[in-house]
């Protein structure tokens, strides 16, 4: 995390995500144990949950949040950066890139003359609105927020890097569709700590269709 790395393969880096060490690494594994004891004991306990469209949302949205996870890793306070003492690396970098490639002037002009100014007042924002995203995917927790807030994010980086010449930006905008799929078939719902909650609820006031 304090050096870029270079890509080698999907599997190799994967477990070097997973087995990285530190407090963010140890973190990450506490909240993926969670999202898969929830998951194994709504399947066990609850025979509505046990469909195919159930385990695939669930297992979808714990991915995307492990994407999400991996994303505040290069952006960890205090200096929300991947190479700590270079003042244009990481999340600032992209800021910069934002200005530069934008689609619209106003997404530029905004980012460039609000944004970068107060960058130490934007830069725990991002970082907190992307854990928040990362844990609401993982636990199934309150997701329709976490997905939209997701969602949210993908249209800034969809329209703020959408002239670089290094992006995809159908990557972006696919992002934007799976994080609408999980706001409207609520995900957390397929196996995730909302359906526990919901289930709670239809015990204390009676079923949630009557």
């Amino acid at each position: 995390m304090g050096e870029e790395r270079m890509k080698t393969n999907p599997f190799f880096d994967t477990c070097r995500f997973l087995f990285s060490g530190g407090w963010p690494s140890y973190l990450f594994w506490l909240l993926l144990l969670g999202g898969v004891v929830v998951a194994v004991r709504l399947y066990a306990n609850d025979s509505r949950q046990r469909t195919v469209k159930d385990v695939w949302m669930c297992a979808a949205r714990i991915i995307v949040g492990g994407m999400w996870w991996q994303q505040t890793l290069w952006k960890l306070p205090p200096h929300y950066t991947d190479l700590p003492g270079v003042p244009d690396s990481g999340l600032r970098h992209w800021m910069i890139e934002m200005v530069n490639n934008a689609s619209f002037s106003i997404q530029s002009r905004f980012v460039q003359d609000i944004v970068l100014p107060h960058f130490r007042v934007f830069a725990p924002m991002v970082y907190a609105i992307e854990v928040f995203i990362a844990i609401s995917l993982i636990l199934g927790l309150f997701t329709r927020l976490g997905a939209a807030l997701g969602a949210l994010v993908a249209v800034n980086m969809w329209l703020g890097l959408y002239r670089a010449p290094y992006a995809w930006p159908w990557t972006y905008f696919f992002l934007i569709v799976i994080q609408v799929s999980f706001v409207i078939f609520d995900a957390g719902r397929s196996l995730g700590l909302d359906a526990k909650f919901a289930m709670v609820t239809s015990r204390d006031w009676g079923p949630l269709d009557e």
